[in-house]
């Protein structure tokens, strides 16, 4: 039982081996399919912030839109909070609703939004757009999250979650490539080109809703809401799957007794009692977590393009180029780094990356404003400091989605991204505006500073309130003491 059905009234359903039997399959076609379909959400993320960090100087030409650099800033900040929104909306009829339903919802409200943005005739129609799209994605994020946690084997959930959060940058990749070739003068050229990036995003995620209808709901959802015939059935068709790659599989060893909640998804109540007072510690770290991360990816990503064209005179059509080293870095780094969050832990591999993100950034910043970094050398120290902040910033998503409660764990990974999406996110791609509009080398590395300090910050907090999670049941991290 866990804490908020302790604090809930709640009706016993019969103890279930489904928990066991999901972590002890061994890794298949299956969990592939499973990954891809549903970690493309953060292909998607990457591809849109990337385009607007890479159109971002093209879209201030009198021939697109004739916007500001501080406008610029606002459409960044403006996707955050359609992303903060969506997260809140959408999460709290994740767990309401179930994983599969909502997935699909915010995959069509992503893909319409897109779509619209490739017409927008000024700010205004751009700004409602890119709104709309953060909302899909911010709703994406609790969907996709709370699936993903519940499907994978809690032996490689670490590094698999932090892979699938990787591949945000296979996004930023794609976009990059797209507005390198699209806003070249001799395919369509910047008029036209900035536009046929948004399509083709929209083309991508019609393809995503054809692969992702096969991903089933999540039996450990069914569970908790008191379908157990239907989580039988799909934990038992997910068996004959694997066991067509891997033949007979091993016994699952031990039931869970699960208790389902009297009035169903719990009241906001409960879970505000819940984050508050029980799991405080795990709440302060994940909020701490969420801020540096999403003000540190968002103070320099949104406002990337406007740094390079305006401190470093590269042209608009060629900002692109600079963003592939950057993606690279930030892709590498989970994939390197992930299976030690498996092995070595949590606590060490939250606090360490979190450190070490800290202190590159300020070395950065510093060096930035010394006027010793030329562009490509910019771009490379961004790789290396990004190598690791990227798993830094997959590990704060990690965390969230594993150590609260399965009956609120959508709501739980909403709330804390929108906090700290909302406070570390939006501020920063309009404070980066302001800064860079100034043209003053210093008020920029004041901004970097301040990303450092709130990166150390979260690292020393883990060093203390980490949950030593690795390799443990979701339920059974439920029941860990902070």
């Amino acid at each position: 039982m866990t804490a908020l059905q302790e604090k809930a009234p709640a009706i016993m359903s019969a103890a279930s081996d489904i928990p066991a039997r999901l972590d002890r399959l061994p890794w298949s076609g299956w969990h592939w399919r499973v990954v891809i379909a549903l970690g493309v959400a953060w292909v998607l993320d990457g591809l849109e912030v990337t385009l607007i960090g890479s159109i971002g100087s093209v879209l201030e030409r009198p021939d697109t839109l004739a916007l500001s650099a501080t406008e610029v800033g606002w459409t960044g900040s403006l996707y955050i909070g359609g992303a903060v929104l969506g997260a809140l909306m959408f999460g709290r009829l994740t767990d309401r609703l179930g994983r599969k339903k909502l997935f699909m919802i915010t995959l069509a409200v992503y893909m319409l939004a897109t779509l619209a943005t490739a017409f927008s005739t000024g700010f205004t129609f751009l700004a409602v757009c890119r709104f709309l799209t953060g909302l899909g994605i911010g709703g994406e994020y609790a969907a996709i999250n709370s699936a993903i946690d519940e499907l994978i084997p809690a032996r490689v959930r670490g590094r698999v979650n932090l892979a699938i959060n990787a591949s945000f940058w296979l996004g930023a990749a794609l976009g990059a490539a797209l507005s390198l070739v699209l806003l070249d003068p001799r395919v369509l050229g910047p008029v036209l080109g900035w536009r046929a990036c948004f399509v083709l995003g929209a083309v991508m995620a019609v393809s995503i809703v054809l692969v992702r209808r096969h991903v089933p709901e999540s039996p450990r959802w069914l569970l908790m809401h008191g379908r157990k015939a239907e989580a039988d059935s799909i934990i038992g068709q997910i068996e004959l799957h694997v066991a067509r790659q891997h033949g007979a599989l091993a016994a699952a060893e031990g039931d869970i007794a699960l208790r389902t909640p009297a009035r169903g998804t719990p009241p906001l109540r409960q879970v505000a009692a819940v984050l508050l007072r029980r799991y405080r510690a795990r709440s302060m770290l994940v909020l701490a977590m969420m801020v540096a991360q999403a003000f540190v990816y968002n103070a320099i990503f949104f406002t990337y393009s406007l740094v390079l064209t305006r401190f470093y005179q590269v042209p608009a059509n060629r900002v692109a180029l600079y963003i592939f080293p950057f993606a690279l870095g930030n892709v590498l780094g989970p994939m390197l780094l992930g299976p030690l969050f498996d092995s070595l832990g949590r606590r060490r591999m939250i606090s360490l990356t979190y450190i070490v993100t800290g202190i590159g950034l300020a070395l950065t910043g510093w060096w930035f404003m010394a006027g010793w970094l030329g562009a490509v050398t910019l771009a490379l120290c961004w790789s290396v400091v990004f190598c690791v902040a990227s798993t830094a910033a997959s590990a704060a998503y990690l965390t969230v989605s594993e150590v609260f409660p399965l009956e609120m764990r959508a709501l739980a990974i909403s709330i804390f991204y929108a906090i700290g999406t909302g406070t570390g996110g939006f501020i920063a791609p309009v404070l980066f505006g302001r800064l860079i509009e100034s043209g003053s080398r210093g008020a920029v590395a004041g901004g970097y500073a301040i990303g450092a300090a709130l990166a150390i910050l979260a690292g020393c907090l883990a060093l203390r309130h980490a949950v030593d999670a690795e390799r443990k049941g979701l339920e059974a991290v439920a029941h860990l003491s902070d």
